[in-house]
């Protein structure tokens, strides 16, 4: 796949998640109650899709549990640090946030932007990288190539240059299964 397919992929997520009005959502009054019990739902969805993806990895697949919001989050482990990522069998690279990239210590400033892709919204700028080592559910993948996407994204996305390294990847109901 070629970057220019990356943005069409990020204005869909942007359109799912306008097109949702049945999730829920707070109002300024209790958005730190919102925050913080949408934070101990995700730990415990993160908790039980760890539990398993250790059960499947020892069979050589990780299992990924479909979110309330319909997509499938993995936490990858970058450089040793945890980072989360929305799984997008559409984006044809691993596209990192600013926020991502800088908590990784990634070195880039804004006169390396180029056009990496093109879609509905007009031209997609970023810095292409490398990423040294990615590792999902114990699928590790070395010289991972990626993007900084400054602007446009609000979660990392884990593209094809990561899993097209990974012998199998599948859908069943709402389980997405890594590995071989």
């Amino acid at each position: 796949m070629r970057p220019v397919q990356l943005l069409p992929l990020f204005i869909c997520a942007l359109m799912v998640g306008w097109f949702a009005p049945s999730l829920p959502t707070a109002s300024a009054g209790n958005q730190d109650n919102a925050a913080a019990a949408a934070a101990a739902e995700a730990e415990q969805t993160a908790s039980l899709n760890t539990a398993r993806s250790k059960d499947a990895w020892l069979a050589g697949q990780t299992v990924i549990e479909r979110e309330p919001d319909g997509h499938f989050y993995a936490s990858a482990l970058v450089d040793g640090y945890q980072y989360r990522f929305l799984v997008d069998t559409g984006a044809s690279i691993v596209a990192l946030t600013r926020a991502d990239a800088d908590a990784m210590g990634l070195q880039w400033d804004e006169a390396s932007l180029r056009p990496i892709g093109r879609g509905a919204s007009g031209t997609v700028n970023g810095v292409p990288i490398t990423i040294d080592s990615m590792e999902v559910g114990g699928f590790e993948v070395r010289n991972v190539r990626a993007a900084i996407v400054p602007d446009g994204l609000d979660v990392s996305l884990l593209g094809q240059t990561f899993l097209s390294q990974l012998d199998n990847v599948e859908f069943s109901g709402d389980e997405m299964r890594l590995g071989s």
